[in-house]
């Protein structure tokens, strides 16, 4: 965001707090920080609740404040005159920031940095003066940036509100944090609505029940979705795309279980970095085990049960299975985050010389996939930054990233550097897709791994006989699957392509009279095996021929979103065709051109 736009935002905050405060005087305010697309500011109220009700009285009174054009008036005032002004008007949780600043000379905040509050002092004990804005008869304190003054804001609108803990601790009040956004014009904030409405009517939560995909049981527990048969063909036919293009390429499946020891956790370094790891112990044994939150150690070890040799490499370990990791049941929801998390993943162990050729085939198939499934795709290198929980000495982590960068470059990828995105154990190579509504999401990611093949002490014999470690690499073309699902469920609104669709296509009939000639079309498509991309896709179809209307038939075929519906009368019967609707409209088709038009599709 620029900088104008973030002054803007930041001084719509203020003119929502003005506005908050005409309309309720006793308004006591916490922090009203920019966020992405707008802004927010938590207030406490003593009673009243603000409801959308309330945002058009709010809305007016800022539209006033703006058509005044108040000027911004910065001051710096000194500590002690600061707190005196939020005792004076009954501001406890201004005071609670200037009270800590005195102490400390800093505080800590979720939401907000008081550092930016404007410090001024000799040392981190010494603040002498904090920073203050007034517009009309609101002073804040507040750093800044604003605008000169409240007529250059741009368009706004309120859009909800929440309720938020101070400074994010359950044990302090709770307020309620009023949300709004804005942009620069009209029109971008027209689009930006536009779009997310149209983002709400994709919600992959709601689609998930309109087209029967999956459920979710109090009972069996949150994160725990479960998939119907139309879901579990929407599963399986991703993940079957995502396997063939590894099986294709050399790749061997293999199984491993779902729980380990405890001590293979402790010994890939997973055991500290993962404080969702879910554990137990057996009653029976009184061995510590833990549901697996990762693949990886499992696969190095099906690699370290035998001896391997340089003619073995590269060692090419695929599965889709689940990995489990605890969230708070808050954070959980439909197939975004899940504590179930299905993965179609992939291991190589190769060496240094075959790297370059592994990835090359895995950033082939990642291309090739997304452009198929209509995803736009980018690429981020996702490299450590300076905290202490990676695995492996700092030495190795600059080789690979090096190694990383110049694949990338090699392979002329236009690329971003994400600092403090790496996986704990190695740089990779995230892809960036972008859905149909311009949101990226980070899906398909390849990553090189050096600490892994050091901690289980792999190795392998090389052509001189010496013993040397292999290269680990790990691949996820989808990742999670239920998250690729969340995301393309909203990508496309519930109508998939058709060899993916989980109904391709039902045949609606107008009258019982044609139910012999449903039935020789029945027989067409019970033998019909289409090109597909996975190969081999026999037809998923049904028949309705319910005693309803043809109007009420195909309003409950487009609901499903059915790609193909073949309506079936006397007037097709007596000239041999089907009448074919579809998103694109209404065709014709003879009976034996249906396979070869299906075929096209």
């Amino acid at each position: 965001m620029s900088d104008h736009l973030y002054a803007m935002r930041h001084s719509l905050a203020h003119i929502m707090a003005s506005a908050v405060k005409e309309l309720w005087p006793e308004a006591k305010f916490g922090v009203g920080p920019v966020v992405e697309n707008g802004f927010y500011y938590d207030i406490d109220l003593d009673g009243h609740t603000i409801s959308v009700d309330d945002f058009k009285q709010i809305e007016k009174k800022m539209r006033r404040i703006i058509s005044q054009d108040q000027t911004f008036d910065h001051q710096m005032m000194s500590l002690e005159k600061a707190k005196d002004w939020a005792k004076d008007n009954n501001q406890p949780y201004k005071s609670e920031l200037l009270n800590d600043l005195g102490r400390a000379g800093t505080t800590i905040a979720r939401d907000l940095d008081v550092n930016e509050l404007g410090l001024d002092g000799d040392g981190e004990n010494a603040v002498k003066e904090v920073s203050f804005y007034q517009n009309g008869e609101f002073l804040d304190l507040c750093r800044g940036p604003h605008v000169h003054s409240t007529g250059e804001v741009g368009a706004f609108k309120l859009m909800r509100v929440a309720g938020a803990y101070w400074r994010g601790k359950e044990t302090n009040p709770q307020m309620q944090r009023l949300y709004g956004v804005a942009f620069e014009t009209q029109a971008e904030l027209d689009d930006y609505l536009e779009r997310l409405e149209m983002a709400r009517q994709r919600d992959h939560r709601k689609l998930g029940v309109e087209l029967d995909l999956f459920s979710s049981s109090k009972l069996i527990g949150a994160g725990l979705p479960l998939f119907t048969p139309r879901g579990t063909i929407l599963r399986d036919k991703l993940n079957d795309l995502a396997q063939r293009y590894r099986l294709d390429r050399g790749y061997q499946k293999v199984w491993i279980p779902h729980i380990a020891k405890l001590d293979t956790y402790k010994t890939s370094g997973h055991f500290e970095k993962f404080p969702e790891l879910l554990r137990f112990t057996s009653t029976e044994s009184g061995d510590e085990l833990a549901l697996k939150p990762v693949n990886c150690p499992h696969h190095t070890q099906i690699f370290a049960a035998r001896p391997r040799s340089y003619r073995d490499l590269p060692i090419k370990y695929l599965e889709t299975t689940a990995v489990y990791r605890d969230e708070k049941s808050g954070e959980l929801g439909g197939l975004s985050r899940v504590r179930a998390i299905t993965q179609d993943d992939s291991h190589v162990f190769c060496t240094e010389d075959q790297v370059e050729a592994v990835f090359a085939e895995l950033i082939e198939s990642a291309q090739d996939m997304y452009g198929l499934l209509g995803l736009g795709l980018s690429l981020r290198l996702s490299f450590r930054d300076e905290a202490d929980n990676y695995l492996g000495e700092r030495a190795t982590w600059d080789k690979a990233e090096q190694s990383i960068r110049s694949l990338a470059e090699r392979f002329e990828l236009d690329f971003e550097v994400g600092v403090g995105e790496a996986a704990i154990y190695g740089p990779k190579m995230d892809f960036m897709a972008t859905d149909a509504l311009g949101r990226q999401f980070q899906l398909a990611t390849v990553q090189l791994d050096y600490a892994q093949p050091e901690r289980f002490d792999l190795e392998y014999t090389a052509e001189d006989g010496s013993k040397q470690r292999p290269v680990m690499v790990h691949c996820a073309l989808l990742g999670s699957i239920e998250r690729f699902m969340s995301i393309y469920i909203e990508h496309t609104g519930g109508w998939f392509p058709f060899w993916l669709a989980p109904e391709q296509l039902r045949i609606l009939t107008i009258n019982d009279t044609v139910a012999d000639y449903v039935d020789e079309i029945r027989q067409i498509l019970d033998n019909v095996v289409l090109n597909h991309p996975i190969k081999h896709n026999e037809l998923r179809f049904m028949i309705d021929n319910r005693n309803e209307s043809l109007g009420k038939k195909i309003r409950e075929a487009t609901a499903m979103k059915i790609p193909v519906q073949l309506i079936v009368g006397p007037k097709d019967m007596e000239s041999r065709e089907v009448s074919v609707r579809t998103q694109a409209g209404e065709s014709k088709v003879a009976i034996d051109q249906l396979v070869d038009y299906l075929n096209e599709l």
